[in-house]
């Protein structure tokens, strides 16, 4: 007879997270069932005409979905039930939300990644990372400005075939998959592990004339197949959701890139620092993976704004090593 599953409460009260924080635990359960109510929105999105575009623009001057903004409003209305947040920051807003009654966190998310696919059924997601709050005052922007390293807690849902929340507390990498029926995560991987080489990788191909020599470089390496410098095949994909591409390679290895390119050479990339490249290379690194953003480990990048962007190379660790290679030499 098969066991039951641990649920999501059941893992994070498990003997292995005592040393842990009671309150960073109990806000990750917050965040798990806020997007349990994402979840159901999206499911009925179409019935109740939640698709399409918002009409109006976020402070990174992109056209909102209906989906972005109502996946917004649920996650900083949260703050208002709960007591360990200090403060939140969201892609979709301007400047940062402080708490009502501060507590220990700051959350910082991306509400909706990949909301383009909204309309045609590609699976999306909710990615948020935790930081500490300075006890002693409320939070300032600049307390939100910390190194990617300084992380305590990241993860993120992806909206899909099956309804996915990925976790770590830096203990490793954990999946759980959401019983629709109870509305409740219950742990079906507890150790991810990204295989250290890999013949698959995941880039937008449409953009090559653009992008710098060492990523161009790589790429054709890739193509080239067994009868280039590789000596080996390799298969590509693209889904054009972060939450997605990152997610097959935690579940079966592989490399994904959104570098820099020269169409705006003034922007060190397309992804933001704070809400898709740190908590996303939190989960990779802990999972035995490696991410960059060509010469630097991207959690070492102290940000100096909140809507910073960078370029980023994250999945196996020998292809990203050889990516840094080209970089650097």
């Amino acid at each position: 007879m098969t066991s039951p599953r641990q649920s999501l409460s059941q893992f994070l009260d498990s003997s292995k997270h005592q040393s842990i924080d009671r309150d960073l635990l109990d806000l990750i359960a917050h965040v798990a069932h806020t997007c349990v109510r994402i979840n159901r929105t999206i499911q009925q999105g179409a019935i109740d005409n939640l698709f399409g575009s918002a009409g109006t623009d976020n402070v990174q001057g992109e056209t909102q979905q209906k989906l972005d903004v109502f996946a917004n409003e649920i996650l900083i209305n949260m703050d208002t039930s709960i007591g360990q947040l200090a403060g939140m920051a969201s892609e979709e807003m301007d400047t940062i939300i402080v708490a009502k009654n501060p507590g220990k966190y700051l959350l910082l998310f991306d509400p909706l990644d990949g909301s383009s696919n909204i309309d045609v059924n590609v699976s999306i997601g909710t990615i948020f990372s935790v930081l500490k709050s300075n006890p002693e005052r409320l939070p300032t922007e600049a307390d939100f400005l910390q190194k990617g390293s300084q992380q305590v807690a990241a993860g993120y849902v992806i909206y899909g075939p099956q309804t996915i929340l990925v976790l770590t507390l830096g203990l490793g990498v954990a999946m759980f998959t959401l019983n629709q029926d109870s509305g409740t995560f219950l742990l079906t991987t507890e150790h991810l592990h990204i295989p250290s080489d890999t013949q698959e990788f995941a880039i937008n191909m449409s953009n090559m004339r653009h992008w710098a020599p060492p990523v161009q470089q790589y790429v054709s390496e890739c193509i080239a197949g067994a009868t280039g410098a590789r000596n080996k095949n390799f298969n590509m994909r693209w889904i054009a959701s972060m939450v997605a591409d990152v997610h097959r390679i935690l579940v079966r290895g592989g490399i994904f890139l959104y570098p820099w390119d020269q169409r705006e050479p003034e922007k060190a990339g397309k992804l933001r620092l704070m809400y898709e490249a740190n908590p996303m290379s939190f989960l990779i690194e802990q999972a035995g993976g490696a991410a960059i953003n060509g010469t630097q480990r991207i959690l070492e990048i102290t940000p100096q704004k909140l809507h910073e962007r960078v370029a980023v190379m994250l999945g196996s660790k020998n292809e990203v090593a050889r990516l840094m290679d080209f970089h650097l030499n």
